[in-house]
């Protein structure tokens, strides 16, 4: 296995007319979470993946078993639950400003995921624990599940992988700083977005913030900066990688998962820091292109078509 992950994932539903959602009545049915998008973003670039869950027992539920299954994602690990339901949540399209987000998830079969949930053999196969602060911020189980997946991955050698993921609807700014730097230290590489680590480490440059988080105990930190690109740093090298050129963007959300899939295909393939966050930035390009979170979510042909088709599993 080359990466484990584990989180919510929902049904989304995005109108078909730029419109308030009060005026809309056609929608499109799609899968959103940010933890499945890794693990769906890796598979489609010739990874072997798992994704840990639960799911309601519900026609919701068995849609996202299936699409997630489709892309080869392993989810042996994947619980139903008869008691509680799979959570939706709906995108508003804007025409002049980013989409609005609306969840529905309060009570989620997934927020009630427990450390008994967790399979340390399972997790111990795994290069990377990938890992989001959205899974906290859920219930107070799975702020647990999630530490003891941290656990379980330490004692056995997998390198944690945390993309702090804050969604501000979940908690305030200063429950995830409490909640989410003492966590931070216990993995080895850190994603935060430039607002996110702002929250964390109360510093505002992309140097300041990586230089707190690896004070924290991180062996690497990447802060994503949208259409600036990216910066990295570990103890002995640290730069800024600009982002792939997009002309036309469609949709803004989803493209920091993307970035963590091609960033993370890059370390698999035994790249440098450097030409990892280049990946990174390539492949989440192609998911500012399309309206859903996976969708546009390349393949490794299409990032890297040079090279033969052959190749991509190697």
């Amino acid at each position: 296995m080359d990466v484990v992950t584990l989180g919510e994932t929902m049904v989304l539903f995005i109108p078909t007319a730029i419109e308030p959602l009060r005026h809309s009545a056609l929608f499109e049915r799609k899968i959103g979470g940010a933890e499945s998008d890794v693990a769906i973003g890796l598979s489609r670039l010739g990874h072997h993946c798992g994704w840990i869950s639960r799911l309601g027992n519900d026609e919701f539920g068995l849609y996202i078993r299936n699409y997630i299954r489709g892309e080869g994602v392993d989810i042996s690990r994947v619980i139903f639950d008869n008691e509680h339901a799979t959570a939706v949540f709906f995108k508003e399209r804007q025409a002049m400003q980013e989409p609005k987000i609306y969840y529905y998830r309060q009570g989620s079969a997934a927020s009630y995921m427990t450390p008994q949930d967790l399979d340390e053999a399972y997790i111990a196969t795994a290069k990377f624990l990938h890992i989001t602060g959205i899974t906290p911020a859920l219930s107070s189980s799975c702020r647990e599940t999630v530490l003891q997946a941290i656990a379980i991955a330490r004692r056995n050698g997998v390198k944690v992988v945390f993309d702090p993921n804050i969604r501000l609807k979940l908690w305030t700014a200063e429950t995830a700083k409490e909640v989410l730097f003492p966590l931070a230290s216990q993995c080895d590489i850190v994603m935060p977005g430039l607002d996110e680590g702002q929250i964390l480490t109360g510093k505002t440059e992309p140097q300041a913030i990586a230089q707190r988080l690896l004070e924290n105990g991180a062996q690497a930190v990447v802060v994503k900066l949208g259409a600036q690109g990216a910066y990295f740093a570990t103890p002995t090298e640290d730069g800024f990688v600009a982002a792939a050129k997009v002309t036309h963007i469609v949709d803004p959300l989803g493209a920091g998962d993307a970035f963590v899939a091609g960033f993370l295909s890059g370390l698999l393939r035994g790249w440098t820091y450097r030409a990892a966050v280049g990946l990174g930035n390539r492949v989440a390009a192609f998911a500012l292109t399309v309206v859903g979170d996976v969708e546009g979510l390349p393949s490794w042909s299409q990032v890297n078509p040079q090279e033969k088709a052959a190749d991509i599993l190697r």
